[in-house]
């Protein structure tokens, strides 16, 4: 029986009305509310530092996985397979580079440098026009990082990062060369939406095999890698070329045209022209 005593104070005079009351219902829903709220809070302001951490390893492991470095550390004598991340990543170099220049930018700290940040923020990047924009970016960054394979003052490898439009998303991955000659030592791609089974596919090891070899560029400097229907049966074909993805018509347009962006003036030729004399076989 509900009590209208004057000697209750508020929350017993509403713990005592009765469970399914209106006013009840939505208190104790209220509480809950506030209750899951202070937790959820809680728990994403200590865990902050924790996905921060696990963010930064995954980037690092995506960058690991095109640098090729079992060789390298084998030439070594050691065992790629018994290094910690930290280990392996000690053979890479992080430097920015100025995009307009093709030159190292020294006075940017790569430790602090954001390239989504930096191609969002219209003083330290540029609007491309539509014939620009290929790779469908809308914005050029002034700097871009690249992550440089080296041992002693051997410089193997140089990794650059691409991103353009799929068919259903951005892709982000990553493209790494050979020193010697730019041709292509892996890719990948850490981050998309493109139809599994489809544009999924390059996620598919297999498919990613194939670039292995392949020159960026022709004997003129001009961005040559595409994805093609027909990957080989010509002298063009077997140098530059890799499979397009079945059925995944746009897909493959996209992973050509962000390559060709990257690749070319736009992007890293500047770069790698200054640094390793661009040329292609």
């Amino acid at each position: 029986m509900q009590s209208n005593s004057p000697s209750l104070n508020p929350l017993q005079r509403f713990l005592q009305q009765p469970n399914d009351s209106t006013s009840k219902t939505i208190g104790v829903a209220l509480v809950l509310c506030l209750v899951c709220s202070v937790f959820v809070s809680a728990a994403a302001v200590l865990l902050k530092p924790l996905q921060t951490q696990n963010k930064l390893r995954d980037f690092k492991e995506n960058i690991l996985a095109v640098a090729g470095l079992e060789p390298i550390v084998a030439s070594m004598g050691k065992d790629y397979a018994q290094l910690s991340l930290l280990d392996k990543f000690a053979f890479i170099e992080t430097r920015i580079v100025d995009l307009r220049t093709g030159e190292y930018a020294p006075h940017i700290d790569p430790t602090q440098f954001d390239l989504q940040q930096t191609a969002r923020d219209p003083q330290t990047s540029d609007v491309l026009s539509k014939a620009e924009d290929i790779a469908g970016i809308q914005r050029q960054p002034h700097y871009a990082p690249v992550y440089v394979v080296k041992t002693a003052d051997q410089v193997h490898k140089v990794i650059i990062p691409i991103y353009g439009k799929g068919l259903w998303s951005t892709l982000y991955g990553f493209l790494s060369l050979r020193a010697s000659d730019l041709r292509v030592e892996g890719i990948s791609f850490y981050a998309h939406k493109e139809t599994p089974g489809l544009g999924g596919e390059v996620d598919n090891p297999n498919w990613r095999a194939q670039f292995v070899g392949k020159s960026a560029y022709d004997a003129d400097g001009v961005v040559r890698l595409a994805l093609a229907k027909q990957s080989t049966g010509s002298e063009l074909a077997d140098l530059h070329y890799v499979d397009a993805l079945s059925g995944a018509t746009l897909t493959s347009r996209g992973v050509t045209q962000l390559l060709q962006f990257w690749l070319g003036e736009q992007g890293f030729a500047p770069f790698l022209r200054s640094q390793f004399g661009q040329s292609g076989t």
